[in-house]
């Protein structure tokens, strides 16, 4: 297969046993087996241990007797007796370090160490603070008598980091990874007759594995799974498709394991459900003899006729239902969610989609948010994307690690594509498994489109860095052949790695794309981190003294550009598949411009570490979609500088603009394709007014008036109705304005958060990076007028009332219903 066309979407996928399928219709008496149990195990106790004082750490290690006898001595609070009643509860995801104090260095870091020692976010954390990189969770189990019989194991999609995993006191698994799911069979360490069951679990965050902030604890999803003894095995589903003449050839390969203690005679029967729920396909039965503890690969495939395909604009999900069938009763069903949709990099005419060339309109993000840090709950998930897609970002890069799955599932329903990055480049047996786990975890998503293998890895221009990528590279060949694979690299792009991916990424550097196009014509090319414009939101000078950098699309570091820089690239040239702006969101850590103290998180998203929008957000606003905005930059209360020039931008997609000050204009200008305007104004307290036009029609407006003293605050939420499941989450914005509603730009008052009914916030934040309250708190400034609070509702369906409050305000307030 030649680079100029790197295909995926299940070119090379075996088609044994394909057959063309009946017409859907359900079957009648098809059995219903007993649900497959999947227990979330949400809420635990929690306590800190210590990485060097035994007492502290429960015993752990203690004479060094924690692996001596199984059972027996491993640690105090791994035993199934222990007392935890004194510790905290918690919700899983949790991360602990975003509750820890922050750590300023002793003394000032040098200029070659001040972005290490920056990086986690000034937290503390890690070798320097045993006391708080030790983290110890139980739970009890819901084990009863009739499990005896079944197949259990838990399910981590993600510790951090370095975990020991007890169940009765046992040992049951340890993983290094901070990113990387992994399972532990736990039938064997149970007790059946009525005894606690109790699971363990103690966490080391002294050791990072990025340069930038990455929390502690369980900060993803921890799942009780119980199976009949012959079943679908962990992981055990691959879907694949191909193009056929009257649709899509689907083909599925699924492991069928028998834990039993006899050979077993299992007949798999599958079906494929629409999106609508009606039966799309049935796929042939196929029968196996599987021998006492081993795995079977079962494949079966069908066509499925005139499928919709998966898309940004329609991302239409198939399922899979696979049932197990064992002496005429079916004793498994595992359903696999899909997409049918057909992946090109041509490095010609850039990504295209189901045939059609699509700019990717991408933006990179790590995993944090203000509030909660790493342990975010999955509606959050949902509304991060949701802010990115109203900007008009079609595409994600999850770096530098593989993300949870929640937001996998979430791209899946919502369309948006992703880049699954791997966190080590590195082909030692631990690395390897940890890329063998996220390519069997996330490979039937069908919002993912590629594999990033690494990111600017010194190692990235060398022989030897090829070689560890090509170990790499082969392993995705044989556990997903259909997607290609990637590399985010900063320099050196035409050797090494650069002759080993499918497709080469550019981070930053857009400007060199083209010199590469024209030497290495046959590799597809795209932005793999473009821009990191830096700015403060709502701040319009920069004021080094402070960490403020002004929000006009001016400022970047010496290596990025502006997101008109970047972006006037990419958009023209359509060999270049498109860009992921770094970043989307604010992240915690890496706080660039300012490495130093108090600064602890990046200025380089488009939107801060809360969501709220930054006034780049607006420019990529204008040239990603392709309904008509205008955006005024800067706000219009400027007391004290009446009649000083004041530097108007305005971000826009109209073909013309025009300007008015009081309702006076300051002329019409046409907008130049991907860029901006500007205008030096004399202020005048009043109404800046940015009027678009359109065929000489006007088709947008914004309005910027100068604001009067700070009177309430306006609280709203994202949506008003929950679930009532005691995991679900509001995100609420907390907004200070005048009498007349005017948002009051300068205000930074300190809003009190109080709740009535079943609900808690369990996190605030105001986006500054440099603010150091605390985030598990009730209790935020504002910052340029706004602030955030999280409010997770219980299991105990009603009402509730969030009410914001603040010295000197008339205070605002909400009512969620939870159902």
């Amino acid at each position: 297969m030649q680079r100029r066309e790197v295909m995926a979407a299940g070119a090379m996928a075996s088609l044994a046993g394909w057959i063309e399928a009946a017409p859907a219709r359900a079957q009648p008496g098809r059995p219903v087996p007993p649900p497959r149990s999947r227990d979330r195990l949400a809420t635990w106790r929690f306590h800190l241990g210590h990485a060097s004082d035994q007492a502290a750490d429960f015993g752990y290690g203690r004479d060094q007797r924690t692996f001596a006898k199984a059972g027996t001595a491993t640690a105090a609070a791994a035993m199934p007796a222990f007392d935890d009643s004194g510790w905290r509860n918690v919700r899983v995801p949790h991360d602990w370090a975003v509750e820890l104090p922050f750590a300023p260095p002793a003394v000032p870091a040098s200029k070659e160490t001040e972005d290490a020692v920056a990086a986690h976010g000034f937290k503390a954390i890690g070798r320097d603070f045993p006391q708080n990189s030790i983290g110890w969770y139980r739970t009890t189990l819901p084990i009863v008598p009739g499990d005896r019989d079944s197949a259990i194991w838990l399910e981590f999609d993600g510790v951090f980091r370095d975990c020991t995993v007890f169940v009765n006191g046992y040992v049951v698994a340890t993983n290094a990874s901070g990113y990387a799911p992994f399972a532990a069979a736990i039938g064997d360490f149970l007790d059946y007759d009525g005894g606690p069951n109790v699971v363990a679990v103690r966490v080391d965050a002294s050791l990072g594995e990025g340069w930038f902030y990455e929390g502690a604890g369980l900060y993803r999803h921890v799942d009780l799974i119980r199976a009949a003894p012959v079943h679908v095995a962990y992981w055990g589903s691959v879907v694949r498709t191909v193009p056929a003449t009257d649709g899509a050839q689907v083909s599925a390969a699924i492991e069928v394991r028998n834990a039993g203690a006899r050979p077993a005679e299992a007949l798999l029967r599958q079906r494929i459900l629409a999106p609508d729920g009606s039966v799309a396909a049935a796929l042939p039965d196929r029968t196996a003899t599987i021998a006492p503890g081993a795995t079977t690969t079962i494949e079966a495939a069908a066509l499925l006729r005139a499928p919709r395909l998966w898309s940004p604009d329609d991302p239409a999900l198939y399922r899979l239902e696979s049932d197990v069938v064992v002496g005429g009763a079916t004793v498994d069903r595992y359903v696999t969610r899909f997409g049918v949709r057909y992946l090109r990099f041509d490095a010609d005419r850039g990504f295209l989609l189901n045939g059609r060339p699509t700019k990717l309109l991408g933006v990179c993000n790590h995993q944090d948010h203000a509030g909660v840090g790493t342990g975010i709950p999955d509606a959050l998930h949902r509304w991060r994307i949701a802010q990115m897609q109203g900007m008009g970002a079609n595409a994600w890069r999850s770096a530098h690690n593989p993300p949870a799955t929640a937001l996998l599932d979430l791209a899946d329903e919502m369309g948006m594509m992703m880049i699954v990055e791997a966190r080590r480049n590195s082909s030692d047996p631990e690395a390897m498994d940890e890329l063998d786990r996220i390519l069997r975890r996330d490979r039937n998503h069908p919002c993912v489109i590629a594999w990033s293998l690494g990111n600017e890895e010194p190692h990235q221009g060398t022989a030897r860095g090829a070689r560890i990528t090509a170990a790499m590279q082969a392993r995705v060949r044989t556990l997903d052949p259909t997607r290609p694979t990637t590399f985010a690299l900063d320099n050196r792009w035409d050797v090494g790695v650069g002759k080993t991916v499918d497709i080469v990424g550019f981070n930053y550097r857009t400007d060199r794309i083209e010199a590469f196009h024209a030497a290495n014509p046959l590799v597809p090319v795209y932005g793999s981190e473009t821009g990191s414009t830096v700015s403060t939101r709502g701040a319009y000078a920069n004021d080094p003294a402070r960490h403020v950098v002004r929000a006009y699309d001016t400022e970047h570091p010496w290596w990025a550009s502006t997101a008109e820089g970047w972006w006037k690239i990419a958009a023209t040239r359509p060999y270049i598949a498109g860009g992921f702006v770094w970043t989307g969101f604010d992240y915690r850590g890496e706080p660039t411009p300012y490495a130093q103290f108090p600064s602890i998180s990046s200025y380089f998203g488009v939107v801060d570490t809360c969501g709220f929008a930054k006034d780049n957000y607006f420019y990529y606003r204008a040239w990603w979609r392709s309904d008509p905005i205008v955006h005024l930059l800067p706000h219009w209360t400027w007391p004290g500088r009446e009649g000083q020039p004041v530097e108007v931008w305005v971000h826009g997609n109209c073909a013309e603009v025009e300007l008015l000050l009081n309702g006076r204009s300051l002329g019409r200008k046409a907008m130049p394709r991907n860029g901006h305007l500007a205008w030096m104004v004399p202020y005048a307290p009043g109404r800046l007014e940015a009027r678009g036009f359109d065929g000489g029609r006007r088709t947008a407006r914004d309005v910027r008036d100068t604001a009067g003293a700070a009177h309430r605050i306006v609280l709203t939420a994202d949506r008003r109705l929950l679930d009532a499941s005691g995991d679900d989450v509001a995100i609420l914005r907390a907004e200070i304005v005048d009498r007349a509603g005017r948002t009051v730009p300068d205000a930074g008052h300190r809003v009190r958060f109080t709740v009535a009914g079943d609900a808690a916030v369990i996190g605030v934040g105001n986006g500054d990076p440099t603010c150091l309250e605390p985030d598990r708190a009730s209790e935020r400034s504002a910052f340029h007028a706004l602030c955030q609070a999280i409010v997770r509702v219980g299991a105990r369906a009603g009402t509730v009332r969030v009410n914001a409050a603040a010295d000197g305000l008339v205070p605002g307030g909400v009512t969620l219903i939870a159902r």
